[in-house]
C-alpha cells in the first residue's frame, strides 16, 4: 500500500507509524465545491444568480498557495470521498477526519449570498462526502456576516452529528470575540459544537499592522500574529469565560507561539483586569483548557528533545491535536508521526485530545 506522499519528497519522516494509533485527523481539505456542484442544493432564484454572477469556483481570498486545497483531477486524492479514502483513510487506518472547507464565503459582503453558499456547501459536504464514507466529519460553514442566519445554520445540523465544530478564518472583519458573534458561540456550546479558526485571510485589512506584504513568505509567517489577535480577543472580550465548555481549535497556526501569549496575557493581565472582570481565571490557564492547535504544521525545532521543551511551555500536551494537512505538502510522510515531535505524544495527540475536545465526535 502506498504512502499519501512520495516517499522521494519526504525530508523528515518519522518511525512511529500513525496507522494503529487510531488516529483521528482533525485537518483534512476536500476539493473546493465548484458552481455545478452548489447548483443542485440551491433553488430556482439561487441557480440563475449563480449564473447571472458567474459565481463558480470560491477560494478563499488572499488564501496563502501553499496551503491552498489542491485543485488537481479527482484522482488527485481529495476530489471525492472514495479518493480520498484511497489516499488517506485507508493507509494511514484513520478511525475518523475532520473536512475543511476553506471557502472563499468568508469574504463576500452579500449577506444573504453568504448564507445560501453555506447551505449549500454543508448540504454538499453531507450528501457528496459524509454520507460516502462513515468515517468522515466535518465543519460546518456559517455566514458569520449574518450572525441570525449562522445560528439557524447551527440549529439545521444539531442533530447531526458527523459536523462537530464551525469554522471561522484567522483574519476576518473583526476580532472573532466581539459582542455580535455572541449568538453563534451560544448556539454551538449548547449542542456541542467546537470553533475552529483556520488560517487564512479575507483581506478586508491589511495583513500586519505595518500595511500590506510583498511576499508570500510573510503572509505564511503574519498568520500566526492573526491567531494571537483572535485568542486575545476571545480572552478578553470574554467569550472563552462566557462558554467554558466550548473548545477553540486553531487549525494551521503553529505551536511555538502559543506559550508566549499565555505568559504575556498572564502578565499584563494581573495589572489590568479591573477592565475585564468576567476573567475571573488566569488567561494561561484559560486557554491551557479551551484552545486547541492542530500539529501540522509544526514550526518547532527539528530535534525532538528541543521540540519537547518548547511544547512543556505549553504546560501540558492535552492542547495538541494530530492533523495531516492533507492534500498540502508539508515535505514530510504524513503516513509517519513527523520525526521532530516526541512519539510520547502520539497516543494521546492522535485521538484522546480529539474526543475531548470535539463532544459531537462519535467513532
Amino acid at each position: 500500500m502506498t504512502s499519501p506522499v512520495p516517499s522521494a519528497t519526504n525530508l523528515r519522516a518519522g518511525s512511529l507509524p500513525i496507522a494503529g494509533l487510531g488516529a483521528i485527523d482533525c485537518d483534512v481539505h476536500p476539493r473546493s465545491p465548484r458552481r455545478q456542484d452548489l447548483l443542485p442544493y440551491v433553488d430556482d432564484y439561487w441557480r440563475e444568480i449563480f449564473m447571472s454572477r458567474e459565481i463558480d469556483h470560491l477560494e478563499l481570498s488572499g488564501y496563502p498557495e501553499t496551503l491552498r486545497p489542491n485543485r488537481a483531477a479527482p484522482d488527485a486524492g481529495n476530489g471525492d470521498a472514495a479518493s480520498l479514502a484511497k489516499a488517506l483513510l485507508d493507509p494511514l487506518k484513520l478511525d475518523a477526519a475532520i473536512l475543511n472547507v476553506t471557502s472563499g464565503v468568508h469574504a463576500i459582503f452579500d449577506p444573504y449570498l453568504a448564507q445560501v453558499l453555506c447551505q449549500a456547501t454543508n448540504r454538499w459536504l453531507a450528501a457528496e462526502w459524509l454520507d460516502r464514507d462513515p468515517r468522515l466529519r466535518a465543519s460546518l460553514i456559517v455566514p458569520l456576516q449574518h450572525p441570525e442566519a449562522a445560528v439557524a445554520e447551527i440549529e439545521a445540523y444539531a442533530k447531526d452529528h458527523r459536523f462537530v465544530q464551525v469554522l471561522a478564518v484567522v483574519m476576518n472583519d473583526k476580532p472573532l470575540g466581539q459582542r455580535y458573534l455572541w449568538p453563534i458561540y451560544e448556539a454551538a456550546s449548547r449542542h456541542g459544537f467546537a470553533l475552529n479558526i483556520h488560517a487564512g485571510n479575507t483581506y478586508r485589512h491589511a495583513p500586519t499592522q505595518s500595511g500590506f506584504n510583498s511576499y508570500l513568505v510573510e503572509d505564511f509567517v503574519h498568520q500566526t500574529q492573526g491567531f494571537a489577535n483572535q485568542v486575545g480577543s476571545l480572552l478578553a472580550e470574554g467569550v472563552l469565560a462566557k462558554f467554558p465548555e466550548m473548545k477553540v481549535v486553531l487549525s494551521e497556526s503553529g505551536v511555538t507561539w502559543m506559550p508566549s501569549l499565555m505568559w504575556r496575557m498572564s502578565k499584563d493581565w494581573r495589572g489590568v483586569r479591573i477592565e475585564v472582570p468576567w476573567v475571573k481565571e488566569m488567561p494561561s490557564l484559560l486557554m491551557r483548557k479551551q484552545v486547541r492547535l492542530t500539529l501540522q504544521p509544526f514550526d518547532g525545532p527539528s530535534d525532538p528533545a528541543q521540540a519537547a521543551r518548547a511544547i512543556a511551555h505549553l504546560g501540558g500536551d492535552e492542547m495538541l491535536l494530530f492533523s495531516s494537512d492533507y492534500p498540502h505538502d508539508h515535505r514530510i510522510d504524513v503516513a509517519y508521526w513527523p520525526a521532530n515531535l516526541p512519539e510520547e505524544l502520539a497516543a494521546r495527540a492522535a485521538r484522546e485530545n480529539a474526543l475531548a475536545t470535539y463532544p459531537r465526535l462519535e467513532v
